[in-house]
């Protein structure tokens, strides 16, 4: 007798298997080629700011397509699987995969807002000092910028701050400052979490009073506190930031902000029409 297996991802829905399968793909094809040094697919694939020299238009989406380890896209895949699947199964493929896109591209340009917002008082505060240098302008321009500068550009401020007339501090001084703004303006972002956040943010809204069990610690809690727990623990975070975090809070947020908007317009088309359907 033979016996039967389950097809792998048999039982996903199309766009949910999709989605899950592309993300793995090239997650796979970054390891293989950027990181043996054949080509950095972040610099072309990744959501660079609006002032970088990398950033194209195409990043807002192939950006929820690229993933920084194997922990970062296990836990995107697992929350997209886990949500995504029963919106997926309660609206339909169609609906679905636009409302995932919206989301994705809504949290990247949030995220980009925001960083547009950052860098463009960081780009300020560069013009002035290289217009005006000055060790002290130089020193608060590293100390607002860096949490914990590495130890030659301390000693340049040293040096500096003791002899503020010196041609070839000064010149380090404004090269510095000039590789200070195109580092941060390169700063990638990569991952799905803002469209995972704005799939989250409507499996919460559709289904408020399912009891989901948590890992940790292990407690039953409704989907509507679960969904607002996350929102406020993302919140939290820009208020309070921590050093070196590397998460797109606003990014979270920005996806969480879009879902809302969308099933909220997607509403109110269909009081008003009952006959309009994805």
């Amino acid at each position: 007798m033979q016996g039967y297996r389950t097809p792998l991802f048999g039982n996903l829905p199309p766009v949910i298997k999709n989605l899950l399968i592309a993300n793995i793909v090239v997650f796979l094809i970054d390891v293989l080629v950027s990181r043996s040094g054949v080509v950095n697919l972040n610099n072309w694939l990744a959501l660079h700011n609006f002032q970088s020299e990398y950033f194209s238009p195409i990043q807002l989406v192939t950006y929820m397509f690229m993933h920084g380890n194997v922990t970062h896209i296990f836990f995107n895949m697992f929350a997209l699987v886990m949500f995504g699947r029963v919106l997926e199964q309660v609206w339909g493929g169609k609906r679905f995969m636009v409302y995932f896109l919206v989301t994705g591209v809504g949290a990247a340009l949030c995220q980009n807002i925001v960083g547009y917002l950052t860098l463009s008082g960081l780009h300020d505060q560069v013009v002035a000092f290289i217009n005006t240098p000055d060790p002290e302008l130089f020193t608060r321009l590293i100390r607002s910028h860096i949490d914990h500068p590495s130890e030659w550009v301390n000693q340049l401020i040293v040096d500096y701050t003791a002899s503020p007339d010196n041609p070839y501090l000064i010149n380090h001084a404004v090269q510095t400052a000039s590789k200070l703004f195109a580092e941060m303006a390169n700063v990638p972002t990569v991952g799905a979490s803002g469209a995972v956040f704005g799939v989250l943010l409507a499996f919460g809204m559709m289904f408020p009073n399912v009891q989901l069990m948590l890992i940790f610690p292990p407690i039953p809690i409704k989907a509507k506190w679960f969904v607002l727990g996350y929102g406020l623990i993302e919140m939290f975070a820009i208020i309070v930031p921590s050093a070196n975090d590397n998460v797109a809070h606003f990014a979270h947020l920005g996806g969480m902000l879009f879902g809302f908007l969308l099933m909220k317009y997607w509403n109110k088309r269909i009081d008003t029409n009952r006959d309009i359907y994805f």
